[in-house]
């Protein structure tokens, strides 16, 4: 309260002492800095956004257009009121706005660049974007009102509007740094869980399952540091809370099911290892390859780029086939039927060289037919091969091997029929016709 103070008397000196000409000329300088820093924070964005719309940009490139963009308003406004504050005091005058308005406009770039190199550790993508600049904002009011002074008495005032529950006494104050604080130190969590699970991904000594497991548990338990540290430093009696526990428990047995049993099917999958990131899993009608396991839920994509969110507790609960659990290697069955006026080991022959008309085939085991059966239409043979990567897909493979045998079955005469029924004309007594 007492540094307010003496910062109203010193501009009031101010005043009193040069007059209300020079007060009135910073007052204006800092409204053409505003009007100014305005048109060109508006105008960069707009071409650092072009820019940025290019496809094929370096990362690097990016990193510094974005932060182009966030510095863009505070480095014009700074640079308009350093000029004006260089001829004001070239002049002989005082400026006591100009360098309190200084140290916010530095204040306000250097916490931009801070929380946005935190948000580009956690997340690169929009996931976190629109909590950005409430979280550097809410920094920089915090500290604008310290170096204006402001900060204690408003802290005083904060702290008289509280309320009584009991033995415990919540007031504004305790709110608001419980959810600064909160954010910071969920944000400082999430960059550090970020740069650990980034370390477990390179490390080549641990197995895919390990990283992810010990990413998770490494999140989960920073989190909670994090949420801790921020109850006790905003004062909050955390025995007071065993009613909101016991609350939030009965929330969790109801409202928040499938959120908790999604999380806990998550450790499961990963402590039993049964799906793991590259497997190929089928659910369903869902089938591709297993790009992430998330708290949550699992990313698994398909050959048409499509991308399928499945929660966990599906993948524990149902039936999933894991195309490569303990062996990679699928084997592919391609039916084919012949006329029965063909010669069905002379057909077998052709599926046998037919099968080296993709490189995926495994010469081990070997490619084999059969004879399945004597079918209404024709004789039924069925070529069957084996893969390693069915990640590669399927389809594919199947398509050369049919074009080869369509070529082969074309060169030897070889007809494949058409659905044939057998309709026996009866001729009607004429008695009956009668």
């Amino acid at each position: 309260m007492e540094s307010s103070i003496t910062y109203f008397g010193d501009m009031w000196g101010a005043f009193t002492e040069r007059g209300a000409t020079v007060i009135i000329l910073q007052v204006l300088l800092l409204m053409a800095a505003a009007i100014a820093a305005f048109f060109v924070h508006r105008y960069s964005h707009k071409k650092l956004g072009k820019r940025l719309d290019q496809e094929g940009l370096p990362l690097i490139h990016k990193l510094i257009l974005n932060a182009g963009q966030r510095l863009a308003l505070p480095l014009s406004g700074l640079f308009a009121v350093l000029f004006g504050r260089l001829v004001f005091r070239i002049a002989g005058f005082e400026t006591p706005l100009l360098d309190v308005l200084v140290q916010l406009l530095v204040a306000l770039a250097f916490i931009r660049m801070i929380v946005y190199s935190l948000r580009v550790g956690i997340a690169p993508g929009p996931a976190l974007k629109a909590w950005e600049k409430v979280i550097s904002t809410g920094i920089w009011a915090i500290v604008a009102l310290h170096l204006v002074g402001w900060l204690p008495a408003v802290e005083n005032f904060m702290e008289q509007l509280s309320i009584g529950v009991g033995e415990s006494r919540f007031s504004l104050l305790m709110l608001v740094k419980l959810v600064v604080l909160s954010a910071f130190y969920l944000l400082l969590a999430l960059w550090l869980s970020g740069l650990i699970e980034r370390q477990m991904k390179e490390s080549p000594r641990i197995n895919i399952s390990m990283r992810v497991g010990l990413a998770k548990i490494s999140k989960v338990v920073l989190l909670f540091i994090a949420f801790m540290l921020a109850l006790t430093e905003a004062g909050l009696n955390l025995a007071s809370l065993t009613v909101f526990g016991g609350a939030l428990g009965v929330g969790i047995g109801f409202g928040l099911q499938k959120i908790v049993s999604n999380f806990i099917s998550g450790f499961i999958l990963l402590g039993d290892r049964s799906i793991r990131p590259g497997d190929v899993i089928s659910v369903g009608d869902t089938y591709g390859w297993v790009k992430q396991l998330r708290a949550r839920y699992i990313v698994v994509r398909n050959r048409d780029g499509v991308e399928t969110l499945i929660p966990n507790e599906n993948l524990v609960t149902s039936d999933v086939i894991n195309w490569s659990y303990s062996d990679r290697r699928v084997r592919v069955r391609i039916p084919v039927q012949i006329s029965y006026n063909d010669d069905p080991e002379q057909a077998m022959a052709i599926l046998e060289k037919a099968a080296t008309a993709s490189d995926r085939v495994l010469k081990t085991p070997v490619p084999v037919v059969r004879l399945m059966e004597f079918a209404d239409s024709g004789i039924a043979l069925e070529l069957r091969v084996w893969l390693t990567d069915p990640e590669e897909g399927v389809g594919n493979v199947k398509s050369n091997i049919n074009l080869a045998i369509w070529r082969g079955f074309k060169e030897a005469g070889i007809t494949i029929p058409y659905p044939q029924r057998d309709v026996h004309l009866r001729q009607v007594p004429a008695a009956l016709a009668d």
